[in-house]
């Protein structure tokens, strides 16, 4: 016989099957050896009273054989020999579109200005060495784009936008843990995901697909408004009927392309703000409930949104047992991002805390056009790296001192490696992120005991949390109005926030691709 049952256990108890066998047993009514198989489906904590538990949601099998078990194994043709289609960025977006198009019968040709992944760890550790930024190799820029470092979080809230579950199905296969297809909140880590992106990068060349790297596209060829191909390093052409635009949100040239050729783009509202870093264990003890973290429980998280005067205020991409990182993509700039390794050991956690920017915010800016949300990104990145210190030393402040406009005599410990300065960003931000966030972490403060504290430093500047401009793209062919053949796509575009959706993404647009050559 076969059932699905939900058991609400403590955190040691559902550590293991052999903890939770004997209580499975006891919710079927039956003996321990009749169990063939139980198989998690899903698993999630229930921190909300001082009793933790954990909720399990299992798969049994008993009074018969278990079944074999189906892992799912995606065959992906040769491709070697079938029409070409460029796609520009080798993101999430890029990549999974790439998968779909040979799933479909297409050749992929993957252009990409960043470098494969060993390159690029080389380049990033030039960052932590010299404090050299690459433009073209970076945190943000090259092989698997931002996700690649970006820890992996593959929790979504985009589940209507297309199988979330198939996604998290091709990365198992490429080598991520089974448990990113159980827990509420899934999550790789910044230490695995290189290998699986390299996995992912042999089964598109294997199957015949192209990924060309150190190639940054300096325009689209254009005739009689149809996509013909793109222009690389401002020399070689490659022509394709098609091209999937996945470059990222921060691939700034491209909007400027784009604008410089009167293609049409559209600004949006987005958000920015700083990168907030708690002691792990503080976050524990307000999470948990105790004073020392049980070893069955992992680093606690948290998420907050409040509205301040209808502005969103809220956290983000947090990050616990993680770091924070520095992921400029230009000098004379200043952007932080936050991680975690697959064990979330580090001693801080970090989450990205954002305002609410809206287009009327931008009236400065409006010579600009649809460029004013990236011109404002640009000027606070500017204002962060002149009130940082040198290089790529941040500009930091302790969270109670932020709320309370005082300058910050000293500084804590912190998990990001060039350094951190005093420097009083209640004055320097624009009021339009300062003030909100003021506001806000005072409400935080009072939801959340000792959440606003001294403790905690605040670093800046969180930019990159989503893109101030859209590509517009039409909702049935997902081509651009203007462009046949060019498909605007993730993040970048404006279509996807975060690893999954963006993936979803890429699936769609080459599903919508493939529909409109069949």
């Amino acid at each position: 016989m076969q059932k699905t049952i939900n058991l609400i256990l403590t955190p040691e108890q559902a550590s293991e099957e052999k903890f939770y066998k004997p209580l499975v047993a006891k919710e079927l009514k039956i003996n321990q050896t009749d169990i063939s198989l139980i198989r998690v489906i899903n698993r999630s904590i229930d921190a909300r009273s001082r009793n933790i538990k954990v909720n399990l949601r299992l798969f049994v099998v008993f009074n018969e054989p278990a079944p074999k078990e189906n892992e799912i194994i995606f065959k992906y043709q040769d491709v070697k020999y079938k029409p070409e289609i460029i796609i520009t960025g080798a993101g999430p977006a890029g990549l999974f579109a790439a998968l779909r198009l040979i799933e479909l019968g297409f050749k992929p040709v993957i252009i990409e200005r960043g470098k494969q992944v060993s390159d690029r760890k080389k380049d990033i550790a030039e960052i932590y060495r010299e404090q050299n930024i690459n433009p073209d190799s970076n945190y943000c820029f090259g092989e698997g784009g931002a996700g690649t470092f970006s820890d992996g979080k593959l929790f979504t809230r985009s589940k209507k936008r297309g199988n979330t579950q198939k996604i998290l199905e091709v990365l198992k296969f490429h080598g991520a843990h089974e448990n990113i297809l159980i827990d509420s909140h899934p999550h790789i880590g910044t230490d695995k995901l290189p290998e699986i992106i390299e996995n992912i990068r042999s089964t598109i060349l294997n199957a015949g697909g192209e990924i060309h790297f150190n190639s940054r596209v300096t325009n689209f060829i254009i005739e009689n408004a149809q996509i013909k191909g793109v222009e690389i390093n401002n020399d070689l052409k490659i022509k394709s009927k098609a091209v999937i635009l996945a470059t990222g949100h921060s691939a700034r040239d491209i909007y400027e392309l784009l604008h410089k050729n009167n293609i049409q783009l559209q600004a949006k509202p987005f958000a920015m703000g700083v990168r907030i870093e708690h002691p792990q264990n503080l976050i524990d003890s307000i999470q948990y409930h105790c004073s020392v973290r049980s070893k069955y429980l992992p680093a606690a998280s948290y998420n907050v949104v409040q509205q301040v005067n209808n502005r969103g205020v809220y956290s983000f991409c947090m990050c616990p047992g993680g770091f924070i990182v520095p992921a400029a993509t230009s000098p004379n700039e200043m952007v932080v991002n936050g991680m975690s390794p697959s064990a979330r050991n580090s001693k801080f956690a970090n989450s990205a805390m954002v305002v609410e920017i809206r287009l009327d915010d931008l009236k400065e800016y409006e010579q600009y056009g649809e460029l004013a949300g990236l011109k404002f990104q640009q000027k606070v990145e500017h204002l962060a790296f002149i009130n940082g210190g040198n290089k790529l030393v941040a500009p930091a402040q302790r969270m109670a001192d932020f709320v309370n406009n005082r300058i910050s005599g000293s500084l804590p410990e912190t998990s990001y490696i060039p350094g951190i300065i005093s420097s009083p960003l209640h004055f320097w931000l624009p009021e339009n992120i300062s003030k909100p966030l003021q506001q806000g972490f005072k409400q935080f403060g009072k939801r959340i005991r000792n959440f606003l504290t001294n403790e905690a430093i605040i670093i800046g500047v969180e930019s990159r949390t989503s893109s101030p401009i859209r590509i517009p793209r039409d909702n049935d062919t997902f081509q651009h109005p203007q462009i046949k053949g060019l498909f605007p796509c993730g993040e970048g575009a404006g279509y996807a926030g975060g690893i999954v959706s963006s993936a979803v993404d890429g699936e769609k647009c080459a599903e919508k691709l493939a529909l409109m050559f069949s």
